[in-house]
């Protein structure tokens, strides 16, 4: 199937400005120098430029290299990290925060809860 992107493993954000000239080649040369990954990787890799109304994805396939390109025809802007030498992991809620225009770090968002290590003596307090 031609890009099918809900079989990927891990969503990367190249943090900062890429040079949107760049094509299938270059974009692999990125994902190769600065993340040391590659096609063995299942993973979707995604471009912003310098005006952020225009994203580019990297997706490898069993049989190739598969370039995505959204540019918005509505006003606004993909709220993308500026930092230059930042790489990302994102979760698929990000990533959908991300298509939707919101930060990929949403303050209000519910974060998972953490783990709490039950024991013998919180069940013994909890009946005095």
């Amino acid at each position: 199937m031609l890009a099918d992107i809900t079989k990927v493993d891990s969503i990367y954000i190249i943090c900062g400005r890429t040079d949107m000239r760049k094509q299938i080649d270059g974009l692999c040369t990125i994902i190769k120098d600065k993340l040391h990954m590659g096609p063995e990787d299942n993973a979707l890799f995604l471009f912003c430029g310098r005006r952020c109304d225009r994203i580019k994805a990297i997706l490898y396939e069993s049989d190739g290299i598969v370039l995505l390109y959204k540019r918005l025809s509505i006003e606004g802007r993909f709220r993308w990290p500026r930092n230059q030498d930042e790489v990302r992991q994102l979760t698929w809620q990000q990533f959908d925060w991300l298509m939707s225009g919101l930060e990929i770090e949403q303050p209000k968002a519910f974060k998972p809860a953490k783990r709490r290590r039950f024991s013998l003596s919180d069940s013994l307090e909890s009946e005095v």
